[in-house]
C-alpha cells in the first residue's frame, strides 16, 4: 500500500489529505485531511510587482504544510497537488492560474520537489477532482465528465480511464463555454460564459440584477426553497446555462456519464427539473434519455484523493 499527500490549493486555504492507495479502483482511502489558511489569491494581488516573492512565499507555505502531515505520517512516498490553473501537459509548469494573478510559466512540481525531497505532480484541480471521481465511484465504461460548480465552473474529463489533459492542458475549461451571446462580461475576456450563470457568483449576479441584493447562493437556495420568486429566477437561469453547456460537451465527445461536484452542487434540488427540460431539448435525439447526471457522493474530497492517486502514477 502507497501512502500518498494530495492537495486542493484554493483561493484562501489549503486542503492537505493522506491517502492510502495499492493502486486498485474502488480502494483508495482517505487516511486524514487537514485545513490551513493561505489567502494565496490576495497575497499574489499585493506582489503583482514582485511575482517572484509571492511565489517563494507559496512554495514555502505548501511545504511548510506538507512537513506538517509528515510529522504524523512519516511514510509518505509522493505528493499529488490539484492546482486552479492552467498546466502544461509535457512540462507539469503552471503556464497561467487566473485566480492567482502574476503566477506565470512557474514549476510548482520541481520547485517544491526540492524542498521536501519528494515526488511532486501538479494537475489542474478540476481534472484532480475528475479522477478522483473517476477511480473511487467511476464509470464502468471508463468514461467520466467532471462539472466542479464553484465560485466558478471547472471540468474534468477521463477518457478510456485516463485524465485527459488536452494538448495545452486546457481541456474541458467548461466554465467558457458561451451560452448567452453578449451576455455578461467574463474574466476571461468573452461575453456570456455557462460560469457567468451557473456559478456561484453567476447565481449572485442573477440575484442582485432582480432584487438589487448582494447575497450567497447558499443564502438564495434558502429563499428559492421558501418560494421566493427571483431567487427561483437565478437558480432556473443557472440550470438553462449548466445544460445548455453540457449538451454541446456531450455532443462533441459522447460521454454520457456525468458528476456534477462543488459547492453550487447542493442546489441540485432546485436546479434539476428545469436542467433536464433544457438537456432533452438541446440534445440530438439519439443521445436523450442516455445522459446520467449524478451529484458528487465525494463532496470535496474529490480533489484532495485524485490528486493524491494522480501522484502514484508517476512513481
Amino acid at each position: 500500500m502507497a501512502m500518498l499527500i494530495g492537495i486542493d490549493v484554493g483561493g484562501t486555504n489549503l486542503r492537505v489529505g493522506v491517502v492510502e492507495s495499492n493502486h486498485a479502483r474502488g480502494q483508495a482511502k482517505l487516511m486524514d485531511e487537514i485545513r490551513f489558511q493561505a489567502d494565496f489569491s490576495v497575497l499574489c494581488r499585493q506582489h503583482q510587482a514582485a511575482p517572484d516573492k509571492a511565489w517563494q512565499i507559496i512554495l514555502t507555505t505548501i511545504a511548510d504544510a506538507i512537513a506538517t502531515v509528515r510529522k504524523k505520517h512519516p511514510a509518505i512516498s509522493a505528493v499529488g497537488i490539484g492546482f486552479p490553473g492552467f498546466i502544461d501537459p509535457h512540462t507539469q509548469r503552471i503556464a497561467q492560474s487566473p485566480n492567482l494573478p502574476g503566477l506565470n510559466d512557474v514549476d510548482l512540481s520541481r520547485d517544491l520537489s526540492a524542498l521536501i525531497g519528494l515526488p511532486v505532480i501538479t494537475e489542474n484541480d478540476a481534472l484532480a477532482a475528475a479522477y478522483g471521481e473517476y477511480m473511487l465511484a467511476g464509470s464502468p465504461a471508463g468514461n467520466l465528465v467532471y462539472m466542479g460548480l464553484g465560485t466558478g465552473v471547472g471540468g474534468g474529463l477521463i477518457l478510456n480511464g485516463k485524465p485527459f489533459q488536452g494538448q495545452h492542458g486546457v481541456a474541458m475549461e467548461v466554465g467558457h463555454i458561451i451560452t448567452e451571446p453578449d451576455g455578461r462580461l467574463c474574466g476571461c475576456g468573452n461575453r456570456g460564459c455557462m460560469e457567468q450563470y451557473a456559478s456561484a457568483s453567476g447565481v449572485a449576479i442573477s440575484y442582485q440584477q432582480l432584487t438589487g441584493e448582494h447575497c450567497s447562493a447558499a443564502e438564495i437556495a434558502r429563499r428559492a426553497a421558501d418560494d421566493d420568486s427571483n431567487a427561483i429566477s437565478a437558480y432556473t437561469l443557472a440550470a438553462t446555462s449548466l445544460a445548455q453547456a453540457l449538451a454541446h460537451i456531450v455532443k462533441v465527445i459522447d460521454v454520457t456519464d456525468i458528476v456534477l461536484g462543488g459547492g453550487m452542487s447542493a442546489g441540485w434540488p432546485l436546479m434539476q427539473a428545469v436542467f433536464q427540460k433544457q438537456l432533452d431539448a438541446d440534445l440530438i435525439p439519439v443521445l436523450r434519455g442516455k445522459v446520467n447526471v449524478h451529484i458528487s457522493s465525494m463532496g470535496d474530497q474529490a480533489g484532495i484523493v485524485g490528486a493524491a492517486l494522480l501522484a502514484q502514477l508517476e512513481i
